[in-house]
């Protein structure tokens, strides 16, 4: 089949070489990192947040990340260090009064220029299009260009005024270099994390145990000198003898001993507790019945009282 006709096929049509490597475009590229989502992959629309490693994320694809992890999802990856809302930020980002966005692309007809950036640096003015380095401040999540903070050297952020160290300052969508360093001070700031953490448990326990020890030993002291009767006592009243086998069957059966009468009295009559209390015994005053108020032991029925 072929090469009739007067047809020379050529060597390239017949011998196939090695697959040339294809390059990606890097204007496609900066488009695909600097104005859509690295989760959702949808356009980033307020508000936005950005992780430890400097990368931007809707904060609605995080927070439904973070509710439904199921291992289906091909973009997981991309958000696995994202344990949960705290280790993302929210940002604070500058409108670029130049961008026009979909207003005049009506017909669609309208050339976009890749190169114009919805966001700006407030300082310099720069636009975040991925052509200049940007950063934002963990502390406070204002965003700046690397020149601004280079240019004009302050530990007070320009914006805000919240004060901010090194470690603070976060590049976004930064080389595979910048990520190794963010990724490992991210490891290290966790690690720090979790050993205050486990320090503060016994910390937290024996603070506990201390007030519990200390109101164990002061139990019995407060006990005596709140009622400073049981020392005025005779001896022979201190000593109660065993109760007799009919009050502990009789409190098995649900009807409790009752203590030696003189001692009642005498103790709630010399205790220090309110009127209301004593009201409620019947060694009080108010309970006890002059002979007038009392009936004959021959008219004595139940409607007397």
């Amino acid at each position: 089949m072929g090469c009739d006709g007067g047809t020379i096929p050529k060597r390239h049509e017949l011998v196939k070489g090695p697959k040339k490597v294809e390059k990606v475009d890097k204007d496609a590229e900066l488009v695909a990192l600097w104005n859509y989502c690295a989760l959702s992959q949808e356009i980033l629309r307020r508000p936005i947040v950005a992780c430890e490693l400097g990368r931007l994320y809707n904060k609605d694809a995080v927070i439904e990340f973070l509710l439904d992890k199921s291992s289906e999802k091909a973009l997981a990856k991309a958000a696995s260090h994202i344990k949960n809302i705290k280790h993302v930020t929210e940002l604070r980002l500058s409108d670029n009064p130049a961008w026009e966005g979909d207003k005049g692309n009506t017909k669609g007809d309208k050339h976009d220029d890749l190169q114009r950036a919805r966001f700006i640096c407030p300082v310099v003015g720069l636009e975040m299009n991925g052509r200049h380095r940007f950063c934002f401040l963990r502390c406070c999540g204002c965003v700046f260009s690397e020149r601004a903070l280079k240019e004009i050297r302050a530990e007070v952020c320009h914006t805000c005024g919240a004060a901010f160290q090194e470690e603070d300052v976060i590049v976004l969508n930064g080389s595979k270099a910048d990520v190794d360093t963010l990724r490992s001070r991210m490891q290290e700031k966790r690690m720090r994390a979790r050993v205050g953490k486990k320090t503060k448990k016994p910390k937290a326990a024996e603070a506990v145990s201390h007030p519990a020890a200390g109101e164990a030993s002061e139990g019995p002291s407060g006990m005596n000198m709140g009622k400073p009767e049981a020392s005025s006592l005779d001896p022979r009243e201190k000593k109660v003898g065993p109760a007799p086998r009919s009050a502990a069957s009789g409190s098995s059966s649900g009807k409790a001993g009752k203590p030696p009468c003189g001692a009642t009295k005498r103790s709630i009559a010399q205790s220090e507790e309110s009127e209301a209390y004593k009201s409620l015994f019947t060694t009080h005053s108010s309970a006890k019945r002059s002979k007038e108020e009392s009936a004959h032991w021959v008219t004595h029925t139940s409607y007397c009282f």
